[in-house]
């Protein structure tokens, strides 16, 4: 294995672009490896873009974070590659990969969780916090490796995992990518890059997903099957954290993995029945006043929004908005339109950001909307929270799930979780 990677950086120069975590794992590695000539590290996009036109590299490692724009009109040719890449040139055969739009990170933890309750050989990384070099020393030739993948790290790659798993595809990352097309092609790099051996499962329920699989399948080899409808009925009850239709077609996509990997069902549903769930994902928080406080700072689109609240069922209080981006939030406000005249509409809504401000635009736009609804414009956690104790009525649901990413006021959707918990936590 070692030699495979030696192989990869022996005697070349090599440009380390970004210097996050994933930038200094693949810093790490190289110098235990110490096969290359010239290691050089660049942080900062306009660096980066200067160091890659000036300088002849043999090979630039990109951290997901810098978008491939930066190289717009440089001569890089085939030497841009990621960590990601590199790793899988290794271990794709020991490999699982998630990814999707939403639930990436839940199924990935589900997957490994199953897997983990009958090996003590399962490793877990990628874009759920662990870098894949990180876990290197750990490997064997029996290890599995279940792996979360964003598009990032999807989007330069010459080798696919064994198992690739794609739960769903929305609006996301418009920031980062030239058209949404760009954004399913760069997912969707897992199944273009897989051999003849290698299996791939997607969901039907997924109508974007399903459009551009049918788009793409004409160059795909590998055993593509597809994942949905009756199906995810079993898992209603499977675990009393995944709530929701999204979470039961998340546990039919693991299950049916796990069962590839030889576990019987009856094993996985008691793997399953003790799953924990993730923090930030329609995560419990506490009850408080007789309100039912959730935490799905995760939700960073219209979608995972929706879904929320579809499998909430009780909410009575809305936290939205944060970051605006550009996403197309009509399909949102029209569900909140058609939910205010039924008996579980939200009828309390804190709007927040740039983005919950276009959305409360949006929203007041319809006459039937405005005469069923209390709201708040606020940037203020502090405000917004008391606001939803005052609001929220006893035996109901206070819902964050923001359906905006939280850059303009948060480090990332982790710090607006915590902060959402801490203020409902510390209320008198």
């Amino acid at each position: 294995m070692e030699s495979g990677l030696t192989e990869i950086f022996k005697d070349k120069r090599v440009l380390i672009a970004g210097y996050g975590r994933e930038g200094r794992s693949t810093h790490a590695l190289l110098r235990t490896l110490g096969c290359a000539r010239e290691i050089v590290v660049v942080e900062g996009n306009e660096a980066i873009r200067n160091a890659a036109a000036n300088d002849s590299f043999d090979l630039i490692m990109k951290s997901p974070g810098v978008p491939m724009s930066v190289f717009d009109g440089i001569e890089v040719e085939h030497r841009v590659s990621s960590q990601t890449d590199v790793f899988l040139r290794c271990f794709a055969q020991q490999t699982i990969g998630i990814t999707g739009t939403k639930g990436k990170s839940t199924t990935t933890s589900l997957i490994y969780h199953i897997l983990r309750a009958y090996s003590d050989n399962v490793l877990l990384a990628g874009n759920i916090g662990i870098p894949l070099f990180e876990v290197i020393p750990d490997i064997d030739a029996q290890t599995l490796i279940v792996c979360e993948l964003s598009c990032h790290q999807l989007e330069i790659l010459t080798r696919s995992p064994h198992v690739g798993v794609c739960l769903n595809l929305y609006q996301e990352h418009l920031d980062h990518y030239r058209s949404y097309e760009d954004y399913q092609l760069a997912k969707l790099n897992m199944a273009l890059r897989q051999g003849k051996d290698d299996y791939f499962y997607y969901c039907s329920e997924s109508e974007d997903l399903r459009l551009m699989m049918t788009h793409i399948l004409p160059r795909v080899v590998s055993h593509v099957e597809t994942y949905g409808g009756a199906d995810v009925a079993r898992w209603q009850h499977a675990s009393p954290q995944l709530v929701g239709r999204h979470n039961w077609l998340n546990a039919e996509v693991a299950a049916r993995v796990a069962r590839m990997m030889g576990i019987n069902d009856s094993d996985i549903e008691k793997a399953m029945l003790n799953f924990n769930g993730l923090e930030h994902r329609m995560e419990y928080v506490c009850t408080k006043h007789g309100i039912r406080f959730y935490n799905d700072s995760i939700s960073t689109i219209p979608a995972s929004c929706m879904a929320a609240v579809e499998a909430l069922c009780e909410v009575d209080t809305l936290v939205l908005g944060g970051n605006d981006r550009g996403i197309d939030y009509t399909p949102l406000a029209a569900y909140l339109t058609d939910t205010a005249t039924k008996g579980w509409a939200v009828r309390n809504i804190a709007f927040v950001g740039k983005a919950g401000r276009r959305m409360w635009e949006l929203c007041t736009q319809s006459l039937r909307w405005r005469e069923h609804h209390h709201v708040l414009l606020s940037d203020d956690y502090h405000e917004i929270v008391d606001w939803c104790f005052g609001s929220t009525r006893q035996d109901a649901v206070c819902l964050l799930s923001p359906a905006a990413s939280s850059y303009d006021m948060f480090k990332n959707f982790e710090e607006r979780g915590h902060l959402f918990k801490q203020l409902i936590t510390e209320h008198a």
